[in-house]
C-alpha cells in the first residue's frame, strides 16, 4: 500500500482538532460549517448488497430503507458519521500547481478515510490499499469521460488538472469502492510536503524496520533513530520497486511512524499553543482540500475529546499479485463489506 500519505494523515486530524479552538462558541459558523459538510457529500448512505433477506424488522419496529441485515443482525447507517478523504499525492512539487487535463495529476499514493462518529466520540481511519484494483474512469485531454476500466485506485487521481478536478475524481472512486459510502471532503498533500511536517512537531523516533540505506545511510535495521528532514521522507516514503510485497513492508513502517507521530504532535501542541495553525501554514502550499474554515469551527470543538488509538487504524483485508509490470491487490469483497458495517453502521435493538 502507498504510506506516503501517512503523515498527511495525522497531520490532517491534528489540524481539526486544534487550528480552530478559536472558533469554539462561534454557532453561527458551526451551523453553516455542519450544513456545508452535510450538502458535500453526493450519497446519503452506502449502498449495501443484502448479505440476508431482509424481510422482517426487529420488533416494534418498521424497515428503514438504509437498514440492513447481516449476520443475523439489523443495521443502521449512522447518518452522523463524517468522513473524509486524505490523499498523499505522488509529487515532489514545492506547491501544488494545476496541469493540463491528461494522466499528469499525479498518483494518490497515500488513501485513508478519515471517519468521525460523534455517537461513541471516535476516530477510525480506513487504510486503502493503493494498488485496490477498482473501477477508475478515464478522461481524455480535453476533460471529456471515455470509458471506465478495473485499474489501481491511485491511478484515479492522475487523471484531470492535478487540483481539485483530480480530487474529485479520486473521491467518486473510493465512495464507489466503498459501495456508494458519502465522503463529506478531502485533503490531497504532496509528499513534498514530509520533511515539513515531521519537523514542524520536532521529529519522530522509531526502531528502523528494515534496511533503507540504500537511501539514507542512518536507517539500517534495528537501529533507533530520531527522524528529521529527508530522513522523515525516506522513511515513510522509500521502498524497492524491485522485490514484490515492498509496499506490504512499507505499510508496517508507517504504522510505526504514526504511533510516534501522535506522541510528538502531541507534545508539540501542548508546549506551543500555535503548534497546529504553524503547521497548517508551513504546507498549505502544498495542499488541495475543500475543508473551510467554519466546517472546521463545527468539528474542532467535539474533536478535542475523540478517541483514537493504534487499534482504531483499519487494513481491508486483500492479496497481492504481479501479474504483469505493476502489482495489483484484490480486494477481499467480504472484508470490506464487514469493515464497513463495524465502522459506519449501528446494530438496531428491539423497540418494545
Amino acid at each position: 500500500m502507498g504510506g506516503k500519505g501517512r503523515a498527511f494523515l495525522i497531520v490532517w486530524a491534528v489540524l481539526m482538532t486544534f487550528v480552530a479552538g478559536a472558533l469554539v462558541g462561534i454557532e453561527a459558523m458551526r451551523y453553516l460549517g455542519k450544513s456545508n459538510l452535510d450538502a458535500k457529500s453526493a450519497t446519503t448512505a452506502p449502498i449495501m448488497v443484502q448479505s440476508e433477506a431482509a424481510d422482517a424488522a426487529p420488533e416494534g419496529a418498521s424497515w428503514e430503507s438504509d437498514w440492513i441485515r447481516y449476520n443475523g443482525e439489523v443495521y443502521d447507517y449512522n447518518e452522523d458519521i463524517k468522513t473524509f478523504l486524505i490523499m498523499g499525492i505522488d509529487k515532489n512539487d514545492e506547491t501544488v500547481t494545476e496541469v493540463a487535463e491528461g494522466t499528469d495529476g499525479g498518483q494518490a499514493d497515500g488513501l485513508f478515510l478519515l471517519v468521525l462518529n460523534p455517537h461513541d466520540k471516535s476516530i477510525k481511519i480506513i487504510g486503502i490499499n493503493r494498488n485496490s484494483m477498482t473501477d477508475v474512469d478515464v478522461y481524455d485531454e480535453y476533460g471529456r469521460y471515455r470509458t471506465t476500466v478495473i485499474a489501481q485506485i491511485a491511478t484515479q487521481h492522475g487523471f484531470g488538472n492535478g487540483m481539485e478536478e483530480s480530487c474529485e475524481y479520486q473521491v467518486k472512486a473510493v465512495s464507489n469502492m466503498f459501495y456508494q459510502l458519502p465522503i463529506h471532503g478531502y485533503a490531497a498533500i504532496n509528499m513534498s510536503a514530509i520533511p515539513i511536517i515531521n519537523d514542524q512537531v520536532g521529529g519522530v523516533d522509531v526502531t528502523v524496520l528494515e534496511d533503507l540505506t540504500k537511501w539514507d545511510k542512518s536507517l539500517k535495521k534495528g537501529e533507533q533513530v530520531h527522524l528529521e528532514g529527508m530522513t522523515a521522507f525516506h522513511y515513510v516514503k522509500s521502498r524497492d520497486l524491485n522485490k514484490f510485497g515492498s509496499n506490504d513492508r512499507r505499510l508496517e513502517r508507517q504504522r510505526q511512524y504514526l504511533n510516534g507521530f501522535i506522541k510528538a504532535a502531541r507534545a508539540a501542541a501542548e508546549e506551543n499553543n500555535n503548534a497546529a495553525v504553524e503547521l497548517f501554514t508551513a504546507i498549505s502550499n502544498k495542499m488541495v482540500t475543500n475543508i473551510s474554515i467554519d466546517e472546521i469551527g463545527y468539528l474542532a470543538p467535539e474533536i478535542r475529546d475523540y478517541n483514537f488509538d493504534a487499534t482504531d487504524f483499519m487494513m481491508i483485508d486483500g492479496e497481492t499479485e504481479k501479474t504483469g509490470e505493476f502489482e495489483e491487490f484484490h480486494v477481499d469483497q467480504d472484508d470490506l463489506y464487514r469493515t464497513i458495517i463495524e465502522v459506519f453502521y449501528e446494530k438496531v435493538e428491539n423497540m418494545d
